[in-house]
């Protein structure tokens, strides 16, 4: 007897859906699942963005010693640069634009879903595609600076020049109007759930807030003081709200989920706070407290030591494996509206300075008014309310104020930016 060849007709995996499938012919399965996604590629890899940013800038240092170049390129030992092919660049630079492509999707998928959308809900969905790519691609650019970055990629196979800095900006600006244009007339409700992270601001009309405060942000990068105080009028900043009031990365400790990789296991993960951080604070912050902790001398030798580099004080700015990480918060939004303020209004500069201080349980400002003086108190106060956030590298490369961040070695140098990963370069 011989065999008999036959033809096998091939069968789609539903519980599987291939790429085509979803980005033409979407259903509305498909939709949420890809909204879904875009949140979840955001927060994966995100420690290489505020790790490497933080130690770079001298907030904190890894005194881990599972990788050297932690203490040695990051921190430009003996003017080392930075490697635009190892991990420390790619990660980060490969995570912006994952979810870019993630958002990108969507919106394709949205443009050509077999799915019965009103214009509400197909301006729902790409609102918020065209937000999460804009705020993963300027965190990047955050950390590629002049070199700038790739804001057109939506066509994955004919992407766009990699702009200056400031082509980057005005790019991404003018996305995030584009998306706020569409999420106010998207209804009441998005066709999709959105993490508890999102959960004052799961609606078009509130996920807009959160559109604005990233793009009064923007603004400040762009020394764009009007732009910043208009978006910040149409965010969530609120002078009588909580200063943790904001948008969140959410984690958990199911088999689907991740745990927040920026959490320090006490006297295990030995992240320190730079000394001068706890040097410089005034000693009634309460924020000190909230974000560091000593190590314990009875757990180990104390202060740590490695590779002529110390630290005695842990980072702890969050409570648990599962403690959310912000996008964004209220004590930003307020700190960005008080510089935004300086030379135009000083008085309202003061008032959410003293918002701030106050919330952190220190009196009411008491220093100089001119413009110079209260643009060192804002950023003093960025400092101790953003710590370990991303943002005191960005503060003071924009202020040309590189050469006031701390090196403890001689021949150490503070790295102006990241290089473009070798892989990307044209």
């Amino acid at each position: 007897m011989t065999a008999q060849a036959c033809d096998i007709d091939t069968v789609d995996n539903p519980n599987a859906p291939t790429a085509e499938s979803l980005l033409d012919g979407a259903t509305l399965a498909d939709l949420r699942l890809l909204a879904h996604g875009v949140e979840s590629a955001i927060r994966n890899d995100m420690s290489f963005h505020y790790q490497t940013v933080s130690i770079v800038g001298r907030e904190y240092y890894d005194l881990n010693g599972i990788d050297p170049r932690y203490t040695s390129e990051l921190l430009g030992k003996n003017g080392e640069t930075l490697d635009n092919n190892g991990f420390l660049t790619t990660r980060a630079w490969n995570t912006a634009y994952r979810t870019a492509r993630n958002a990108n999707n969507l919106i394709i998928a949205t443009a050509n879903t077999s799915a019965s959308l009103t214009s509400e809900e197909v301006n729902g969905l790409n609102g918020y595609a065209q937000t999460m790519l804009v705020y993963a691609l300027h965190l990047e650019l955050n950390r590629q600076y002049e070199n700038g970055i790739r804001v057109d990629v939506a066509d994955a196979e004919n992407r766009g020049p990699i702009l200056s800095y400031t082509e980057s900006l005005v790019g991404l600006a003018q996305m995030l109007d584009d998306a706020s244009s569409d999420l106010t007339s998207a209804g009441d409700k998005f066709i999709f759930d959105l993490s508890f992270g999102f959960a004052r601001f799961d609606a078009p009309s509130d996920f807009n807030l959160f559109n604005r405060a990233i793009r009064a942000r923007i603004a400040l990068y762009q020394n764009d003081m009007s732009t910043a105080r208009t978006a910040l009028e149409a965010s969530f900043m609120d002078d009588a709200a909580d200063m943790d009031l904001g948008v969140y990365h959410t984690f958990g400790t199911s088999g689907n989920d991740q745990r927040n990789p920026l959490f320090y296991i006490p006297n295990t993960d030995l992240y320190t706070a730079h000394d001068s951080w706890i040097a410089d604070a005034d000693t009634s912050d309460a924020r000190i407290a909230l974000k560091t902790t000593p190590l314990d001398p009875a757990a180990l030798d104390v202060p740590v030591v490695l590779d002529g580099l110390s630290g005695s004080v842990q980072v702890q700015n969050y409570a648990s494996d599962v403690t959310p990480v912000p996008f964004v918060r209220n004590e930003e939004l307020l700190l960005i509206w008080a510089e935004a303020n300086i030379g135009s209004n000083n008085g309202d500069a003061v008032t959410a300075i003293n918002v701030v201080r106050n919330a952190a349980e220190l009196g009411d400002y008491s220093g100089g008014t001119d413009d110079a003086a209260l643009l060192d108190e804002v950023l003093n106060q960025r400092r101790y309310a953003l710590f370990g956030e991303g943002h005191r590298w960005v503060d003071m490369r924009r202020h040309g104020r590189l050469n006031e961040i701390p090196t403890d070695r001689d021949g150490d140098v503070v790295h102006v930016q990241f290089p473009t990963p070798v892989l990307d370069i044209d």
